[in-house]
């Protein structure tokens, strides 16, 4: 890419050519090395001091993990890693989670049948391993769907047409499954086994008419609230639900737990995209006020010939070059800008104005150097041995680690510069007399736009996951409450209460539990997303820009997740068995 002003490369306007010593030197007669590789068991440090020594003057030392072929693809994995380290765990916990609440109700509702298996004769480790099995059989099919599922996402992802061949370029795009998930998909099923081995037991204690009886839950005592005097004036859908909810403690927290990841979801899905929406307001749209960016020969053109072009032009200038701050390299910009075409933002990314103070400082040299607006900064010049310092004038954002000082402050400084780079919003600038090339402001809007299309497409993905693992794992709730409560439901019917009602009083305890899952989920998606930014996303500086829009959709979605839910589990008491349900007992 030209800069760092862009996100994906465009090949057709701008790319590189190799060419050997000998063919250079036979084409334009000069020998020209502009770096040398090493390879040395001295650290970065020593090593930098040594040649500087030698050499009498700052020289730019740049280490294997700083340089952008090898740092990108780096940060791409470790990008995956941290992307593995969050998503797969959620989608494992609230996958077990229905696992769980799956077994629990098969092995409930066919408490019955289990006795009647024991009644005849059959040892309880026949029974166990035949509903074990069963719960080993969900898992083996599911991690065959999974496989292929994962393999033709990463395929997806990882392949010469895919999102990221859009921007890299690899000799070999295999995929690669590293050992651990093999051993975590054995796991899995493991501990599936487990867990319906574990929920057979459960309903095979006793004896054989003591499995026989159907499920009942346990009593439960009074609670504190009943002694309240709030407690009369609640109504009694509320006591019931109240009561239902802290007589199954496991069921509500893993009711609590879908809605909670659900929310997290589509916070942190729709909140990426309001946040890449502000960035590229703010620093493409209110930063960037030119239209075209001009890239000068610094051979062909010295500071006064550059600034006069820019006159020309009625644009601003900048002048770019490497320094160095504790031993690592950064880019120091000297900007003269009287027209105001290139503007900086502050942390609060609010436009601000550079003075003649001294110097402005991006957010990732202020925390990494932990300084702040009238600390000193001490820098040199790569090519020279002078160091200079000078105050803070303040902390900006920006798509490049840079230090950034206006032209009056640099010569009063003494400091040299060359003018590279010209800003206008004149047309038609064309390359030659000292122009290497041009680059348009639409040019830099495309190559964001294409990046946000693969992040679109990834929020899509995400909330269609929240959504669908949203509606299994509270079914599987809703259904094991219903098969829970069913004594109690027939009950209420044959004192009166219609259909409709005790419909209300299951979509209602649904409903309450979804209030408490959306006030956790809000915050939680916020964190995760705001860590996510973090640590994928820092050499961007984002900040967090979550719009009333996402936590409008995310709250509508999730209670309508919740409500559809409950209507359908509320459809079923319309075939409860008074007669079986509470003669069963007996």
């Amino acid at each position: 890419m030209p800069d760092e002003t862009q996100l994906m490369p465009d090949f057709s306007t701008y790319g590189f050519a190799f060419i050997s010593p000998t063919m250079l030197r036979r084409r334009i007669f000069v020998e020209f090395y502009p770096q040398i590789n090493v390879r040395t068991g001295l650290g970065k440090t020593e090593f930098a001091g040594l040649v500087n020594e030698a050499l009498g003057a700052t020289t730019l030392i740049v280490g294997k993990e700083d340089t952008v072929s090898y740092a990108e693809a780096m940060g791409e994995s470790e990008e995956g890693k941290t992307m593995g380290s969050i998503l797969p765990v959620l989608f494992l916990a609230i996958a077990v989670l229905t696992m769980v609440t799956t077994m629990h109700r098969i092995t409930a509702s066919e408490k019955t049948q289990i006795g009647t298996l024991k009644a005849l004769g059959f040892k309880d480790g026949r029974i166990t391993r035949h509903y074990s099995v069963y719960a080993l059989a969900i898992g083996l099919c599911g991690t065959a769907l999974g496989i292929g599922l994962g393999w033709w996402l990463g395929w997806f992802i990882m392949n010469p047409d895919g999102s990221m061949g859009t921007y890299m370029d690899m000799v070999d795009w295999s995929l690669h499954t590293p050992l651990f998930v093999w051993i975590a998909l054995v796991l899995i099923n493991l501990f599936l086994l487990l867990i319906g081995l574990l929920s057979v037991r459960s309903m095979l204690r006793g004896t054989a008419a003591d499995a026989l009886r159907p499920y009942v839950p346990r009593r439960q005592r009074r609670i504190l609230l009943e002694r309240a005097r709030l407690w009369d004036r609640l109504s009694f859908g509320a006591k019931w639900n109240l009561r239902d909810a802290l007589r199954h403690k496991a069921r509500t927290g893993m009711t609590l737990f879908g809605v909670v990841g659900c929310m997290v979801l589509l916070v942190g899905g729709l909140g990426m995209q309001d946040t890449m929406n502000a960035f590229m307001d703010a620093f493409y749209h209110q930063a960037i006020g030119y239209e075209t960016r001009v890239n000068l020969d610094t051979d062909a053109l010295d500071n006064e010939a550059a600034a006069a072009l820019a006159e020309t032009l009625s644009g601003d200038w900048s002048a770019v070059s490497s320094i160095q701050i504790g031993g690592e390299a950064y880019a120091l910009e000297v900007d003269h800008l009287p027209h105001q075409l290139v503007r900086f933002l502050d942390t609060e990314m609010r436009l601000t104005a550079l003075t003649d103070e001294g110097v402005y400082i991006c957010s990732r040299i202020a925390k990494a150097f932990g300084l702040a607006e009238g600390d000193a900064l001490t820098f040199s010049p790569y090519g020279s041995d002078e160091q200079y310092t000078l105050p803070v004038a303040g902390v900006v954002k920006a798509l490049t680690e840079s230090v950034y000082m206006t032209d009056v402050c640099a010569d009063r400084l003494g400091l040299e510069y060359r003018v590279n780079t010209v800003y206008t919003n004149e047309p038609g600038v064309e390359a030659g007399r000292g122009v290497l090339n041009t680059q348009s402001h639409q040019a830099i809007v495309d190559s964001f736009d294409t990046f946000t299309e693969i992040m679109v497409m990834m929020i899509w993905l995400l909330v269609i996951a929240a959504v669908v693992l949203g509606i299994v794992v509270l079914y599987n709730l809703g259904v094991m409450s219903y098969t829970e409560r069913y004594r109690e439901m027939a009950t209420l019917k044959v004192i009166g209460f219609k259909d409709g009602r005790i419909g209300r009083l299951l979509i209602g305890q649904n409903m309450a539990i979804t209030v408490l899952g959306v006030a956790i989920g809000i915050p939680a998606g916020i964190g995760v997303l705001q860590y996510l930014i973090t640590a994928l996303a820092s050499e961007y500086e984002f900040n967090l820009a979550i719009g009333p829009g996402t936590y409008l959709i995310s709250t509508l979605l999730t209670f309508g997740v919740s409500l559809l839910v409950g209507l359908m589990v509320a459809r079923k008491n319309r075939r409860i068995d008074m007669v079986e349900a509470l003669k069963g007992q007996e």
